[in-house]
């Protein structure tokens, strides 16, 4: 493992009761693959329960925090606050990646910097501050990235739409437009179903259905905004 997890420390802010916690969520389940007799097992369920508590988290202060909301829009919210491109980003910015332990292969293939890698470690080190320092500990550590994140996404609108963020993406990483292909209609004239594909490239990253082929193509963009966001986004 790369880093020292007392400069670490230093960056989350907190003095680990139990170390054993922090490296745990540092360990991938690809080292453990290739080193089976390591003492210490996965990041995958402090992962789950850092998924748990951050929702609870990150929900209960916007409820407080924007009363004139209904729950349409707090859902809109911290879907935009949680998820995988959002938490690599907070983890990038603590350079969490560097304190990984991966398999070989896992590291040479540009795993340290993979969005779905780095989003599921910081899932996994809030569970482990969770449950090293309780619940108002892993507040301290989680509201500084959230409240400004929270401050940009209403200073550009809820409302922009999952087709917007998925074409901004792939036009300026890839330098290509998203296609979206009808591949199916059924229903009567006045109650029609769609289900839409959208390719960026040569590869189909997403699928959506929906009364409209405008809806469908939305929920196709949102899933393939969540694939890209799991490959590297």
């Amino acid at each position: 493992m790369n880093g020292d997890l007392d400069r670490l420390q230093e960056v989350v802010g907190l003095r680990f009761n139990d170390e054993t916690l922090l490296h745990r969520a540092l360990v991938h389940s690809s080292f453990l693959n290739e080193n089976p007799d390591f003492d210490l097992a996965s990041n995958e369920r402090l992962e789950f329960l850092g998924d748990a508590l951050l929702d609870f988290i990150v929900g209960e202060r916007l409820y407080r925090s924007f009363p004139e909301m209904d729950e349409g829009e707090l859902t809109k919210l911290r879907a935009a606050l949680i998820n995988a491109k959002t938490l690599a980003k907070f983890a990038r910015s603590m350079e969490l990646g560097d304190y990984m332990r991966l398999s070989r292969g896992e590291d040479e293939r540009g795993g340290r910097a993979r969005a779905g890698l780095l989003s599921d470690a910081f899932e996994a080190l809030v569970a482990a501050i969770y449950l090293d320092s309780g619940l108002e500990a892993v507040e301290n550590f989680v509201m500084p990235f959230i409240e400004p994140e929270a401050a940009r996404v209403l200073e550009r609108g809820l409302e922009r739409d999952h087709k917007s963020r998925l074409q901004e993406w792939t036009q300026s990483e890839l330098r290509v437009t998203p296609v979206y292909r009808t591949i199916k209609e059924r229903g009567p004239d006045h109650a029609k179903e769609f289900t839409v594909e959208v390719w960026v490239g040569d590869t189909a990253y997403g699928r959506g259905e929906g009364r409209t082929k405008q809806a469908a193509q939305q929920r196709a963009a949102q899933h393939a905004l969540e694939e890209l966001a799991k490959d590297d986004v």
